[in-house]
């Protein structure tokens, strides 16, 4: 076990701090019911503290029933834990960066005033007519489409058109490695499944789009930040993070990345891949956010194959929310088992959604709306960038695509502090920590230019922020 220093100043005393890591592992399944923890010694040596501390730790959740001791052999995790919470599978969070109560916001239709803090685009720049029409010929279809089970892999002429789609973004893959799912969420979960145990370790960018952390808590696996540079992640940080934690996987955004908005460069590409290679190292690269871009970045599934490299994606973003389509890209060994997955713990797929989606792609209306769509983003990325730049919101990278512009707020603006009283107006805001691993990133906000359009987001900033 990797050691885990403790602060010495503030947080409790040493020993409620000792108590608290072992609390965490037990709520957090990282040390099952019965499970032998870890000696005086070796919990002193790992935390940093004095045998006297650790003894007096764990005396104390014995007498909470947390812990059972058995004489000259050690102590163990007591039976019957309390059920698990994704409040328990890591440090406790503050409600502001919390990923979770951030998507409850912005889904809080009742009080949000403006959410340029979500992750998606307005419901009127979505093409509805185009749906409606989909759905009106899918209801003079077959009775089959409207209410059987989908075939295990999915929708068979759409996963043929999807593989026409990787092919012209240079990646392989024939229609039965491509699996279909609900969503890109559920792509992430069943890949994680297959991949991962709890108390595993999975890198990802810092910062990262953040559902990808309240995901690792759900699986029970510790996130290890990398730091996310222009070109994309640090690869001496990434390196280090091989050596020092030997990870089965790494997560990330394809272009145009979330929340920065960058790119991956080609070298970075190639480097990244032969690290991965020489540390058995899978990769799984999010494409959810690709369509948005004119000229596709570099992709590690199209330098690599899809043997190391798994792509996962959705229309989400881009034609529907409620239309629930996802898709991966996997090696066949992997695919099979992907399948078995998803029967297992959805046992049918969007059917319904898979159809619409394959009409809209067909007919031709998804190319001409995403089309609209990258004209209409980089409009608005022109006109909302100078109003935060006139607030005092600089510039970090220059995104040539998507929905994001990442700013540094203010010298001593706090961003959870600004997003809870902007919260209080009924605007959501997404600020920097809520996406890093290593809370580092407390100086900067996530904005969503689609959902900047009325006046709402900028006056409330320029309320709160000093010398707007």
């Amino acid at each position: 076990m990797a050691t885990q220093a403790l602060s010495r100043r503030g947080g409790g005393t040493l020993t409620e701090q000792v108590m608290e890591v072992l609390r965490a592992r037990i709520a957090g399944r990282r040390a099952a019911p019965g499970t032998r923890l870890p000696s005086i010694r070796r919990l002193a040596e790992e935390l940093g503290v004095s045998r006297s501390t650790a003894v007096e730790a764990y005396d104390r959740l014995v007498a909470e029933g947390l812990v059972q001791p058995r004489p000259g052999s050690g102590f163990y995790v007591a039976a019957h834990p309390p059920p698990f919470s994704l409040s328990d599978g890591g440090p406790p969070l503050a409600q502001e960066i919390d990923p979770l109560r951030i998507t409850r916001q912005a889904l809080d239709g009742g009080r949000v005033r403006a959410n340029p803090g979500c992750g998606w685009l307005p419901a009127s720049w979505m093409p509805q007519a185009e749906i409606r029409r989909a759905l009106r010929a899918l209801a003079r279809s077959g009775e089959t489409a409207l209410t059987d089970y989908g075939s295990p892999l999915g929708l068979a002429p759409l996963r043929a058109l999807l593989s026409v789609r990787l092919a012209d973004a240079g990646v392989e893959a024939h229609p039965d490695q491509i699996l279909l799912t609900e969503s890109g969420t559920q792509a992430l979960d069943l890949v994680c499944r297959l991949l991962l145990e709890p108390g595993d370790r999975v890198l990802v960018d810092d910062p990262c789009y953040f559902n990808f952390l309240a995901l690792f808590r759900a699986h029970r696996v510790e996130a290890v930040g990398i730091p996310r540079t222009p070109a994309g992640p640090d690869l001496a940080a990434l390196e280090a993070a091989l050596r020092a934690h030997r990870p089965r996987l790494y997560v990330t955004n394809a272009g145009p990345h979330n929340p920065t908005g960058g790119a991956l460069s080609p070298v970075v590409c190639h480097r990244l891949l032969r690290l991965a290679e020489a540390h058995d190292l899978a990769i799984v690269e999010d494409e959810i956010f690709a369509d948005f871009e004119d000229r596709p970045s570099p992709r590690l599934a199209a330098f690599a194959g899809l043997e190391r490299v798994v792509q996962i994606g959705s229309f989400s973003k881009t034609l529907s929310a409620s239309a629930r389509c996802g898709w991966i890209a996997a090696r066949p060994g992997w695919i099979e088992s992907l399948v078995d997955l998803k029967l297992a713990t959805a046992f049918g797929g969007g059917a319904l959604s898979a159809e619409v989606v394959l009409h809209l792609l067909k007919e031709g209306a998804y190319r001409r709306h995403v089309q609209a769509l990258r004209t209409r983003l980089a409009a608005a990325r022109a006109a909302v960038g100078p109003r935060l730049d006139a607030l005092g919101l600089r510039a970090g990278e220059a995104p040539e695509a998507g929905l994001f512009l990442w700013r540094r707020l203010p010298e001593g603006v706090d961003g959870a502090s600004l997003a809870r009283a902007a919260w209080a107006s009924g605007v959501v805001l997404a600020p920097g920590d809520a996406f890093s691993v290593s809370r580092s990133c407390a100086g900067f906000m996530r904005f969503n230019v689609a959902q900047m359009q009325g006046p709402e987001s900028f006056e409330t900033l320029a309320r709160l922020l000093p010398h707007a």
